[in-house]
């Protein structure tokens, strides 16, 4: 293995209104289940409000979970988006047009962070924050976009790959 990273969702805005959003949902279930009195202008039954609850909680939870790893190894490229892929995903290097690293527009070109699919043709995107990423461009004329926060480590797998690869074609 050339290069390993695992990614996780650190945007401090994101958690602080998730966090805020739940709060919110708590409050009206304690006012409407423990002190009985309706929440909002147009409450929802006791058990609306409890399955209310479970959607920031559920959002909160996904967050926590999800995972990018990328790894580069001498075979290929594997890629998980746990808890979306449960098995890593690989791109063989024969199946490579090119791979290189470049920063890109996270929402202007996939609509943001997460399984993004590109406008334009710019391909699929895996990413949880940032705006730097190892770009593939496969010989199906699919692309793919790997968020990366160690540019440089992956550049260096990227041309030691390269090198092994000019090796075997001599």
């Amino acid at each position: 293995m050339l290069f390993n990273e695992e990614q996780r969702f650190k945007q401090w805005w994101l958690w602080l209104i998730l966090i805020a959003v739940a709060l919110y949902f708590i409050y009206g279930f304690v006012q409407q289940i423990f002190i009985g009195k309706p929440f909002g202008d147009h409450p929802v039954s006791d058990l609306g409000i409890t399955l209310l609850l479970l959607v920031p909680f559920g959002t909160l939870w996904l967050l926590w979970k999800v995972k990018l790893t990328t790894k580069i190894c001498t075979d290929g490229i594997y890629y998980q988006y746990f808890p979306f892929h449960w098995k890593f995903h690989k791109i063989t290097w024969e199946d490579v047009e090119k791979s290189y690293v470049r920063t890109y527009k996270p929402i202007i070109e996939y609509g943001g962070w997460g399984l993004r699919s590109g406008v334009f043709g710019k391909g699929q995107a895996f990413n949880v924050y940032g705006n730097i990423g190892l770009q593939l461009e496969l010989k199906n004329q699919k692309k793919l976009l790997i968020g990366t926060q160690k540019k440089y480590e992956i550049e260096k797998a990227l041309e030691q790959i390269k090198r092994n690869q000019s090796l075997d074609y001599e």
